[in-house]
């Protein structure tokens, strides 16, 4: 198994983060630094900044209600809330796409580092779902320039095209298979509208509505759903 895997699944980080620790030196493999992309079996001694690292044989995942004002990080002192104090679990688990503090709704919480990772590959578009209120009434010519993709020069980057759809007169509900820096809220503007609120309601299979949350509130995913989300994420 690939070094960077093997740490993901022993729930600390993701495979990209895990990369990172292994680039600084802060891992060793039977009392080595180990080499970028090296592969370690179960009789390797695989040790971070000191402490043994074991794969775990189960993992926890969580459908999460995040509220507006909660910040998608785990560690900032300039933050007065974040995800995993407003949690409160006495495991550490993380975020997979985060959505920025103004934002609310879903967010999938595990400790399944593999899972993370491939979650996260924007080749994969994997579908997540929002409703989206703004401070105009919405035009067809708004709906079909969000649909068809927008440049947005502070990222120099256009977005896919994505499934956008009027649901009333302010009011919008778009599907994105990408997950860009406060994208949504970036093209919006560049369509000249501004965002007044903004909730993900769904995260590939998973749907907030079925879990009956209220802001704050989380729950195991169920088997059925989970089974699915790892089928769909190729583990």
């Amino acid at each position: 198994m690939r070094l960077n895997k093997f740490i993901a699944s022993s729930g600390v980080c993701s495979r990209r983060e895990a990369d990172k620790l292994i680039e600084s030196g802060r891992v060793t493999v039977n009392g080595a630094i180990p080499t970028a992309g090296a592969d370690v079996s179960e009789k390797d001694t695989v040790l971070l900044d000191g402490k043994e690292l074991k794969a775990k044989e189960s993992f926890t995942y969580l459908a999460y209600y995040k509220p507006i004002g909660v910040t998608c990080t785990e560690k900032d002192a300039h933050a007065k809330r974040t995800v995993i104090e407003d949690l409160g679990l006495d495991k550490r688990v993380t975020y997979a796409g985060r959505l920025d503090k103004d934002s609310e709704g879903l967010l999938i919480m595990t400790d399944d580092g593999n899972l993370i990772q491939a979650m996260m590959k924007g080749s994969k578009r994997h579908e997540k779902e929002y409703e989206v209120t703004v401070d105009r009434e919405i035009s067809g010519e708004f709906l079909n320039k969000m649909s068809n993709g927008v440049y947005l020069p502070e990222l120099d980057k256009t977005t896919r095209g994505c499934q956008v759809k009027k649901t009333g007169k302010s009011s919008f509900n778009i599907i994105l298979t990408q997950g860009l820096n406060r994208q949504i809220r970036r093209m919006t503007k560049e369509c000249g509208a501004n965002v007044i609120s903004l909730k993900r309601i769904r995260v590939m299979n998973i749907k907030l509505s079925e879990y009956d949350l209220k802001p704050g509130q989380y729950r195991p995913i169920s088997e059925k759903d989970l089974s699915k989300l790892l089928k769909d994420c190729g583990l």
